[in-house]
C-alpha cells in the first residue's frame, strides 16, 4: 500500500486550534510570532528573527518536499510546522520545521497541533513519522518524546546551521499504529 502525499495538504481543525497551509496571508502574522523569540533562532537550522524571516518565507513556500502549515489559535498565528520528506512509497516522513511563539508554549497546542498532524498521517496511509531535533533544543526533545516517539539515535555532526554551529541531531520516530504510547 502507498501512503497519499496530496492528502496530508488540507487545513486541519480542533477547535480554536488550526492548521492552514502556509500562504501569503500568513506572512505578517508569523513574522510578528517569530519575532516574538530572537534568541531561539541560534538552535535553528534558518534564521527565522527579522532579519531573515523574509527569505526563509518565500524559500519554504518553494520547497516541493515540504508542506507547511500556520498554526493559528483564535484566529492568530501563533507558530508554524511541516511534513518533510513525506515518501508515499516507503509510507514515511517527517514532523518538523516547528516553531511556537513564547505565549504559546506551555499551553498544550504542541501537542494538539501534533496529534492532528499525526492521525492526519495515519488516515493517508503513512506508519512512519520521524523528528530530527538539535541536540541542544531539550525543550523540543522532550516535547516530542511526550508524543511517544522513541529516540534512535544521534545524527553527528548532521549540518551546518546560519551560525555555523556544527549540529548534532536527535532522530526520533513514532508509528503510527501507536500513536499514543511508546513506539
Amino acid at each position: 500500500m502507498t501512503a497519499d502525499v496530496d492528502a496530508l495538504r488540507p487545513a486541519m481543525a480542533d477547535g480554536a486550534l488550526r492548521l492552514e497551509p502556509l500562504a501569503e496571508a500568513h506572512r505578517a502574522g508569523l513574522a510578528a510570532a517569530c519575532a516574538a523569540d530572537t534568541t531561539i533562532w541560534d538552535i535553528y537550522p534558518n534564521d527565522w528573527s527579522p532579519a531573515g524571516f523574509d527569505a526563509n518565507f518565500e524559500a519554504v513556500l518553494a520547497m516541493p518536499n515540504r508542506i507547511v502549515f500556520a498554526i493559528l489559535h483564535d484566529g492568530h498565528v501563533v507558530g508554524m510546522s511541516s511534513y518533510l520528506n513525506p515518501s508515499a512509497v516507503h509510507g514515511s516522513a517527517e514532523i518538523g520545521g516547528t516553531y511556537l511563539a513564547p505565549d504559546a508554549r506551555g499551553t498544550g497546542i504542541n501537542a494538539r497541533f501534533k496529534q492532528l498532524m499525526l492521525a492526519r498521517a495515519a488516515a493517508c496511509g503513512f506508519h512512519r513519522i520521524e523528528f530530527r531535533v538539535d541536540t541542544r533544543n531539550t525543550r523540543s526533545m522532550a516535547a516530542v518524546e511526550k508524543l511517544g516517539a522513541v529516540r534512535e539515535g544521534i545524527l553527528r555532526r548532521h549540518m551546518v546551521t546560519w551560525t555555523g554551529h556544527v549540529r548534532d541531531t536527535a532522530l526520533y520516530a513514532l508509528f503510527i499504529d501507536n500513536i499514543d504510547g511508546p513506539a
